[in-house]
């Protein structure tokens, strides 16, 4: 309250300045946006006009993802570099050894998503210290998403486990999928991409329909790999850990912090991104329905009898690439709390999405006079807000909010 009303004493006195001296409008208009920004953003919680972003590693080769070991310490996974520990305190970065040598390199060209992607930590870390990894990996028929297990003991992976692998082999380097999270029941979901580029290669079945095709999926199964006995059913021929389906190329998977469901980034084509809420054995219609649109313009599916799909619950107009997300519970910015935070590559921006039980009411786009490729939005234990950019030269940074008075 002292804030507002040493603010407005300050209002008043400016007020009556200007009034006796009107021969410095400009001068006028820079205080009085001050004033303006202060109070937007006391009652909007749109804090970001008043906070900053403080980057706090960068050299890194096109970061995908960060786990919190603690609060001051990460593993960080380089799509086309390594797998490393970082000390945010100390500043110290280390190696972690012992990668598969089944990784499939990307070769840095446009479109490309080959390389290492999510790394993930147990929700009993301290206990059993198990790792959860996602990658491209190769062999002699071409390459594939593969999901491992390994522990992580003195930087190096240990006891490698695989968990799954999204057979077939191809030699298609797009959309791979490999966003992972723990759900509330203790099980790990992770996404795997159709792995096409244009819809003029989809079979007679398009991929992601085809219940015994593992690709355009998303699968459920136990930290050990083997599958809950409360999955879906949907049928005998289909794949092991089966959950949902209809999906093209989705990478961010978080958990809502009340309700416990899971929420979904997916990636269309020419605009069609949308978020999901993940439910079991539900099919989100790739490609037999899309927001946007198809790159193959004559591309038209053929209707399959039985099959009813589900809508998004949110989809943007324009391309936005949406990928790693999360739902905002720390103090930084109070009003924010239980949005949810999404990061976009095509635009470079972040947006904030107002949530109201089952359904998007608003959303507003942040950052947008320092647009960068955003790759991951993500949470220390304590609610600190960070982003990894999707650059050559990548980055860490925190964003933080600092008031404009104390």
């Amino acid at each position: 309250m002292k804030k507002i009303t040493l603010f407005l004493g300050l209002f008043s006195l400016l007020f009556t300045a200007f009034s006796q001296n009107q021969s410095s409008p400009t001068e006028r208009q820079l205080i009085e946006k001050t004033i303006e920004t202060y109070f937007d953003g006391w009652a909007t919680g749109d804090t970001t006009k008043l906070g900053e972003k403080e980057t706090i590693l960068e050299g890194l080769k096109r970061p995908w993802s960060i786990a919190f070991l603690t609060e001051n310490e990460v593993l960080i996974s380089e799509k086309e570099g390594d797998l490393v520990r970082f000390d945010l305190m100390k500043k110290e970065k280390f190696k972690i050894q012992g990668y598969p040598t089944d990784l499939e390199d990307s070769l840095g060209g446009f479109g490309d998503n080959t390389g290492k992607f999510e790394v993930l930590i147990d929700p009993d870390f301290k206990t059993n210290k198990f790792v959860y990894l996602s990658y491209a990996a190769k062999s002699a028929k071409g390459r594939t998403t593969k999901i491992i297990r390994a522990k992580l003991e003195n930087d190096a992976l240990k006891d490698i486990k695989t968990l799954f692998v999204a057979d077939p082999f191809s030699s298609e380097r797009y959309h791979y999928g490999g966003g992972m999270t723990f759900g509330a029941d203790g099980k790990l979901f992770f996404t795997i991409g159709e792995r096409l580029f244009n819809e003029k290669d989809e079979p007679a079945t398009p991929i992601a329909q085809n219940i015994e095709d593992k690709r355009g999926k998303i699968y459920r199964i136990n930290s050990d790999g083997t599958i809950p006995n409360d999955n879906p059913d949907f049928g005998k021929n289909a794949p092991a850990g089966l959950y949902a389906m209809g999906i093209r190329a989705a990478q961010g998977l978080t958990v809502e912090p009340n309700t416990k469901k899971i929420w979904f980034s997916e990636h269309g084509t020419q605009q069609g991104d949308e978020i999901n809420i993940l439910n079991p054995k539900a099919n989100y219609g790739w490609p037999m329905k899309t927001t946007g649109k198809y790159r193959f313009a004559e591309f038209a599916p053929k209707p399959i009898e039985g099959n009813v799909y589900t809508d998004p619950v949110w989809s943007w107009m324009h391309t936005v690439a949406p990928t790693g997300l999360v739902f905002y519970t720390g103090f930084d910015f109070p009003l924010w709390k239980n949005d949810l935070l999404v990061g976009g590559l095509s635009r470079g921006s972040l947006w904030r999405l107002k949530i109201e039980g089952e359904k998007v009411v608003s959303s507003e786009e942040l950052l947008v006079n320092d647009r960068v490729r955003i790759r991951k939005v993500a949470l220390s234990p304590s609610g600190r807000l960070f982003i990894l950019t999707d650059e050559v030269n990548g980055k860490l940074i925190r964003i933080k909010n600092v008031p404009v008075m104390k």
